[in-house]
């Protein structure tokens, strides 16, 4: 499905909640919902299809700490550089690379356990929103646009960062664990499978990465991507806009990166 809005584009737009303030919540930065005018006509994504580690979340930190930590356990050695190789990755296909580079001594699927059992202590403590995720996240719900967590992470260090949002910020969830064996990024099968849960075509969607790896597996899909590069540059290619931020994002912004004949 796609919606045909009339919407000024200077600023993006407020949920009801963020019209007033209170000392825990202060207004938001963006324009009422009450003041779109038809002075711009736009064609709003079908779904916008978000990554969780690096783009929704500054959570890439905690990977690489906890990958150091294990590799250090098992008297390995480990690097930027190996670590920066595997952002964005499928988790066993991570944990594959861990065991060949790093000398851990386990079985895939064990390493991968043992990272989230570190992310998700990390997440107890503070959940790092990467700068304008949160905003952006609430102005496309304030137009009702369908958002979708698209991540390699696994269900069980998924569902604390849900419920660190507003119920209902994600309509579908598409995780690691939940992919055919195989297929995770950069495959687009993930991509896939988040724009068949909303029932519409990938071509009509805006992806939002922060990962080389990420950034393939949407195009691939055929989506219209958004890279926004945090621990690793993405190079641009077609079908792809870089910006260094989603701080100042609006759904304006999104809805310019589908192609005309979306």
């Amino acid at each position: 499905m796609i919606w045909a809005v009339w919407l000024a584009i200077t600023r993006p737009l407020c949920p009801p909640s963020a019209r007033t303030s209170t000392a825990s919540e202060p207004r938001l930065p963006c324009l009422d919902v009450d003041s779109i005018d038809d002075e711009h006509p736009i064609t709003l994504p079908a779904a916008v299809l978000w990554d969780m580690d690096g783009t929704l979340l500054d959570t890439e930190p905690y990977w690489m700490s906890g990958e150091w930590q294990l590799v250090e356990q098992f008297g390995g050695t480990w690097s930027d550089e190996h670590a920066h190789a595997i952002i964005g990755a499928d988790l066993l296909d991570a944990a594959e690379y861990i065991r060949r580079h790093g000398g851990v001594r386990l079985p895939a699927a064990d390493i991968v356990e043992r990272l989230l059992d570190h992310v998700i202590a990390q997440l107890e403590i503070d959940v790092p929103w990467r700068p304008g995720a949160v905003e952006l996240l609430a102005s496309l719900q304030a137009l009702d646009v369908p958002c979708g967590l698209v991540t390699m992470s696994y269900r069980r260090l998924v569902t604390p960062v849900l419920a660190a949002l507003p119920a209902g910020s994600f309509g579908a969830i598409v995780t690691g664990d939940e992919v055919p064996p195989g297929q995770g990024k950069p495959h687009p099968t993930p991509y896939l499978l988040g724009a068949a849960a909303f029932g519409v075509d990938p071509s009509a969607c805006v992806a939002i990465e922060d990962s080389p790896t990420g950034a393939r597996s949407a195009l691939a899909a055929g989506c219209a991507v958004l890279g926004v590069p945090n621990v690793r540059d993405i190079a641009p290619e077609p079908g792809m806009t870089l910006r260094s931020t989603l701080a100042g994002v609006t759904v304006a912004d999104l809805a310019a990166l589908l192609p005309a004949a979306v």
